[in-house]
């Protein structure tokens, strides 16, 4: 069985090692980044209809400046982040499951103005007709060296799993940087958008078929099983 690799930033990373340690998988890796807060302002709530948010990372690094929008619904990319947005006391408005400018999609119709939360690493969406948008950035991914036992194993092939467009363009430099071959390592990915961000060259790239970890992690396992 091939080993699985994951990179994404802690808490996720003991999370999904945990998950997969569980399904009988060889877990290797270590975040390719760390997570950070921003220096940022809150504009006035009475402005907006909600919130749209990508990641459980604002929730976790927004600082006490999020409590004043709790009065908005959040519209969440996905169960993690909806569970992250109730937690800090939010109701959600919709939880999106293919992304976020399906959600954004789904919202098309509706006369809105919403304050979208985000990373300074982040999609470019297409507005629907009848929505305008502020983006307010409210962390930052630092970028984190491979570790050298990670790279030596790389060298000869195995499964990595990515669960974001930050951490596909990581390990793309850190491939590069190190004269790692592609063509031995098999990307299991959590959506189009990282695919896109992976770039070439890889043994295979093979998408989940929902945005989230456990399905992420069904598809690594299946990845782990095919033949060296």
């Amino acid at each position: 069985m091939k080993t699985l690799f994951l990179f994404r930033p802690e808490p996720g990373w003991s999370v999904s090692s945990k998950t997969a340690l569980d399904m009988g998988l060889d877990v290797s890796g270590a975040p390719l980044f760390t997570v950070e807060p921003v220096d940022w302002e809150v504009p006035d709530p009475e402005q907006f209809d909600g919130l749209l948010v990508g990641s459980a990372n604002v929730f976790r690094h927004g600082g006490k400046q999020i409590d004043r929008l709790t009065k908005l619904p959040v519209h969440a990319v996905g169960d993690a982040t909806a569970d992250a947005a109730r937690n800090a006391g939010f109701l959600i408005g919709r939880t999106g499951g293919g992304g976020l400018q399906s959600l954004l999609d789904e919202l098309d119709g509706r006369e809105l103005h919403l304050l979208r939360l985000a990373g300074e690493d982040r999609v470019t969406l297409r507005l629907p007709e009848k929505i305008r948008m502020e983006t307010k950035i409210v962390y930052r991914a630092v970028p984190q060296s491979m570790t050298d036992d990670d790279i030596a194993r790389l060298r000869t092939g195995g499964v990595v799993a990515l669960h974001s467009g930050a951490a596909a363009e990581r390990l793309q430099v850190e491939f590069d940087r190190h004269e790692m071959d592609r063509s031995q390592v098999d990307l299991a990915v959590i959506g189009p958008r990282v695919a896109e961000m992976a770039g070439e060259g890889w043994r295979s790239v093979e998408i989940a078929d929902a945005p989230g970890d456990s399905e992420l992690l069904a598809l690594a396992r299946a990845l782990c099983q095919t033949d060296e």
